[in-house]
Order: C-alpha cells, then sequence, then structure tokens
C-alpha cells in the first residue's frame, strides 16, 4: 500500500466545503491508527505465545520435547492445550482479516508461527493417538481448532495441496519417540492401532502445514530433538549457555540421536 486512506479521500472526493474534507481525513487518519495497532496486537499476542514454548517444548519446538519435559503432568498439558485451543482460534481470526501477518517473521530464527502450529498439531496428535491418561478431550479439541486454522491459511495462498508430503515420522523415528517419552513416564499404549491412529491424524494436517512450509520458506519442526540445542534463553553473546540445565538437555540429545543413529 503506497497510499494511506487520507490521501486517498483528497484525491477522490469532489469539491466542497474544505471543513467537512479535513474532517473526513482526520477521521481516515485516525482510522489507519486503529488498524495498524490491530495489526501490531495481533502480531505481539502471536510472538508472546511461541516465546512461552522455548522453555517449555525447545527451539525449534517439537511434539516430543513438549511432552518429556512436561513428563506425567496431564493437568498441566491440559491446561497447556488449552491455552493453545485459544491462540490458534486467534491466529485464525487474526491472519484471515489480516492476511499479510503470515510473512511477518518471528524474533528468533529457529522459531516461526508455523513450527508452533505444527507442534501443537504434533502433540495433540500424539495425546488423541495414544497417551496413557493423556488429556484426550482437550487434545482433540485443540486439535480441531489448530487443524481449521492451518486448513483455511493453507486455502487462502495456495490453490492445491502438493502432490506428495515428505514423512516426518517413519517407523523408526516413532520408536525412538516411543522411547523417548517411555523414559519420561509418559507412556503410548501398545500395538499398530496406536500408530495406526497417528498417521490418520497426521494425513488431517501434515499436507497442509508442509505446503505453507514451502510456499513461506518455513522450515518444519522436527517430532522429537535429534542434536543438541540449546533453548533460546539460555543463550547469550556474553557468555557459554547455562550449564546446569543445557547439560542436562544435552544428554538427553545425545542420547536421542545415538538412538536415531542405530534406527
Amino acid at each position: 500500500m503506497t497510499l494511506s486512506s487520507a490521501e486517498i479521500l483528497e484525491d477522490t472526493l469532489p469539491s466542497g466545503d474544505p471543513g467537512d474534507v479535513s474532517s473526513l481525513v482526520t477521521r481516515a487518519q485516525q482510522g489507519d491508527s486503529t488498524a495498524f495497532a490491530a495489526i501490531y496486537q495481533a502480531f505481539s499476542r502471536r510472538e508472546v505465545g511461541i516465546s512461552l514454548l522455548d522453555a517449555r517444548a525447545g527451539s525449534p519446538p517439537s511434539a516430543g520435547e513438549l511432552l518429556r519435559r512436561n513428563g506425567n503432568d496431564m493437568s498441566g498439558l491440559e491446561q497447556l492445550l488449552a491455552k493453545w485451543e485459544g491462540w490458534s482460534a486467534e491466529l485464525l481470526e487474526s491472519h484471515i482479516s489480516y492476511p499479510f501477518l503470515v510473512y511477518f517473521h518471528s524474533q528468533h530464527v529457529n522459531q516461526s508461527w508455523l513450527g508452533a502450529l505444527t507442534a501443537i498439531l504434533d502433540t495433540s496428535a500424539l495425546v488423541i493417538a495414544g497417551i496413557d491418561a493423556g488429556p484426550s478431550r482437550q487434545a482433540k479439541l485443540t486439535f480441531a481448532m489448530a487443524r481449521h486454522a492451518v486448513v483455511e491459511l493453507t486455502q487462502n495462498f495456495i490453490l492445491s495441496p502438493p502432490a506428495a508430503v515428505r514423512d516426518r515420522l517413519p517407523p523408526s523415528s516413532f520408536t525412538v519417540l516411543r522411547k523417548l517419552l517411555a523414559e519420561a513416564d509418559v507412556s503410548m499404549r501398545a500395538g499398530t492401532a496406536t500408530e495406526q491412529k497417528l498417521s490418520e491424524l497426521r494425513r488431517m494436517y501434515e499436507p497442509y502445514v508442509q505446503a505453507l512450509s514451502k510456499y513461506l520458506l518455513i522450515s518444519m519442526p522436527p517430532w522429537f530433538q535429534v542434536n543438541v540445542i540449546p533453548d533460546n534463553w539460555q543463550i547469550s553473546n556474553w557468555q557459554t549457555p547455562i550449564l546446569s540445565i543445557a547439560t542436562e538437555n544435552s544428554a538427553i540429545q545425545e542420547t536421542n540421536a545415538k538412538r536415531f543413529a542405530e534406527g
């Protein structure tokens, strides 16, 4: 947009009482300020949620890391998913109203609204598919709202889904993920039914998030952390990562890397 609404009015209104024109121009300028304030507020609220994921799920966030750090606190997980149901609803409303917000980047290169949304969809799908004693009802509500958001936003920018999508969680990686969660006292129901249900849920959103990822040039988050990646809050140009927690995370991630390499 190269012209403000005030400039448009000045160029297009018929000649008349200068006072009337001045009044309309003033109101148009106030309207511009209100619109920009609404856009900034929508962006700011979006980014607050993303920032809060850093200590909870790592950066980039992943479902495996979120569930590992949460442990068997299923009440806490239910509350977290409820908040992300609301976040997803706000994302849908604001980014449909102001579509260019999808191009606004987060503060860190390893964070994004699409990465956060995908991680929450992954987490909800895991809980629904077979996390023992997990908050399945809230996971279904969050999944429904998050999927609604990603489908509507994808269809706003992309006319047709991609012909094929990359498998973000092959069977060997799912085995690693299951072991990782078990060590954090998060157990998944045994049997092929869990994998089948998870695959069914993934097909409901992965084509959309991967299409948006390609269109917006935003990397997809992993299902779990493989390499040693300190959280953003642990990093500073003035000092090394906070060792008491970074060392703990590194040990876990090194174990995951070995398992992943072993298949």
